[in-house]
């Protein structure tokens, strides 16, 4: 009896070894697809759950997150793209698989440990989702068409009445890069808003409507059949004189011109045309045959603007195509207008 005491202790501890880790491999198995406690997936606590049912769960509340639209609000209109025409969907099959295997990672002692004393495994599954970026691409560009202005520069328009002011706009544009980035940031976190804010730069026009009277300092306009020139001062009337202008078959050419030259005193350098007879391809110098008097301001083409002794001609067309002015006036408009100058003939 003596010696057989220690036999049957040692057959009742392997008895009791291999029940216990029948016991322990079956509890194991038992949980092949019970997620462990601690673990999160898409922020969303799945821990101590069977695999269908964290995956109803997760597809619950996954869906009223992600199927939200995307809505852009931008100058005042909003822009709205839908879950599908994004092609948003999600893993939520991958995220579980995952969410399990981070579960039976350890022995099976350390699982079976685990699970008997309520452990917890710290682990976070990120959400897996997909969404095409060509669909967000697209509403970017459709929000930027519609926001997108460029900016106008302030204008004159002259006219036979004056000068009319047409003024500056600011431009605006969206900043396309930050709007695609916080869709993207949008649609990829189903706790994110979904409604976001678009952010534009102001841009400004080259001339404002405060920059007119810098740009345009000195502006003439010549009323033909007025027979008149108006001198503007920083687009305020400084001054009008009567005037001569081209004759029938050699008027004096519209449009829009400057000042190219100025001289004192000029010589004449007759053109070679038929009007100007024996004189023509001549430089008449300063004196009683120049009929170029005292000031000359040229805008086109050998056509200008000087002073005449013939004040009879004043008031009507009688010139070769110049402007004539009496010799008093154009001295005083010749110390007024700079070079560059606009001359608007109408």
């Amino acid at each position: 009896m003596g010696t057989r005491l220690p036999f049957v202790l040692a057959v009742v501890l392997v008895l009791l070894l291999v029940g216990g880790s029948i016991a322990v491999y079956a509890y194991d198995h038992g949980r092949e697809d019970t997620i462990a406690k601690g673990v999160t997936v898409a922020g969303i606590d799945v821990g101590g759950m069977k695999r269908d049912a964290a995956t109803r769960l997760l597809q619950e509340r996954l869906a009223s997150r992600v199927n939200r639209p995307i809505v852009v609000r931008a100058n005042h209109r909003r822009f709205r793209m839908s879950a599908a025409r994004a092609q948003v969907t999600t893993d939520v099959g991958g995220m579980v698989a995952e969410a399990i295997q981070d579960s039976r990672r350890g022995s099976i002692v350390s699982r079976t440990w685990r699970g008997l004393t309520d452990g917890k495994v710290h682990k976070t599954v990120a959400l897996r989702l997909n969404y095409s970026k060509d669909a967000v691409v697209q509403l970017v560009a459709r929000v930027k068409r519609a926001v997108n202005r460029s900016p106008k520069s302030a204008s004159i328009t002259p006219s036979p009445s004056g000068l009319t002011r047409v003024s500056s706009r600011t431009g605006i544009a969206l900043q396309a890069a930050d709007l695609q980035s916080r869709v993207d940031s949008a649609i990829s976190d189903p706790n994110a808003r979904h409604l976001v804010q678009a952010r534009t730069r102001i841009i400004e026009p080259a001339v404002s409507t405060t920059d007119l009277a810098d740009k345009y300092p000195w502006y003439i306009i010549i009323n033909r059949n007025a027979f008149n020139l108006t001198v503007y001062d920083r687009l305020h009337t400084k001054k009008s004189y009567p005037i001569a202008v081209g004759q029938a078959g050699l008027e004096t050419p519209a449009g829009l011109y400057h000042v190219q030259d100025k001289q004192i005193n000029p010589s004449w350098h007759v053109p070679n045309s038929p009007w100007a007879g024996d004189l023509a391809g001549k430089v008449i110098p300063p004196g009683p045959d120049d009929p170029i008097k005292a000031r000359w301001l040229g805008i086109y083409n050998g056509a200008g603007i000087h002073g005449t002794d013939e004040l009879a001609s004043i008031g009507h067309a009688a010139s070769h195509g110049c402007i004539r002015m009496r010799i008093p006036d154009v001295i005083e408009l010749y110390g007024w207008v700079p070079v560059g100058a606009p001359v608007f003939i109408v």
